[in-house]
């Protein structure tokens, strides 16, 4: 199975997010957030975040690019709880047993994303508002196609 992890290039998702993932964190992501969004909410940073950020799913910063790897089913149930917490504490969901479903819902599509893609692909994700809601329209990066520099690197570098 596999999700996608934040990565990070350079400094810039810092000044551009208000709250920047942190790197390595599981990501979807996270149009939930703009649902109710309009034209008036589209400005600085909330701009930005709504355009092309991904939601970091455990520290529920953005960040612009995320890296398709292997997740282990042991780790997914703690995301989805973790995300289940979320809407219970910043959306007002009833509990966490109400919100479990959404959650899980939110993380399998992230999951169905992924799932075709060489690990170390990386994806950007791009929103509009229309009259019917949220757009978003999703583009990969195969890592074949990406320069040395964009590669995702996963581990520890010897000292």
């Amino acid at each position: 199975m596999k999700l996608a992890r934040a990565i990070h290039f350079d400094e810039s998702d810092r000044n551009v997010f208000h709250s920047p993932a942190r790197t390595g964190e599981w990501a979807i992501s996270g149009g939930f957030e703009f649902s109710n969004w309009g034209e008036a909410d589209l400005t600085g940073k909330a701009r930005q975040a709504f355009s092309n950020g991904w939601l970091g799913i455990e520290t529920f910063g953005r960040v612009t690019f995320v890296a398709v790897t292997q997740i282990e089913p042991s780790e997914l149930a703690a995301l989805e709880h973790g995300l289940a917490r979320h809407f219970v504490d910043f959306y007002g969901a009833p509990n966490e047993d109400a919100a479990l479903s959404v959650a899980r819902d939110e993380i399998a599509h992230m999951i169905e994303l992924c799932e075709d893609h060489a690990p170390n692909t990386l994806l950007t994700v791009s929103r509009e508002l229309t009259d019917a809601g949220v757009r978003e329209q999703f583009r990969l990066i195969r890592a074949e196609d990406a320069g040395l520099e964009q590669f995702a690197i996963h581990g520890d570098l010897p000292n």
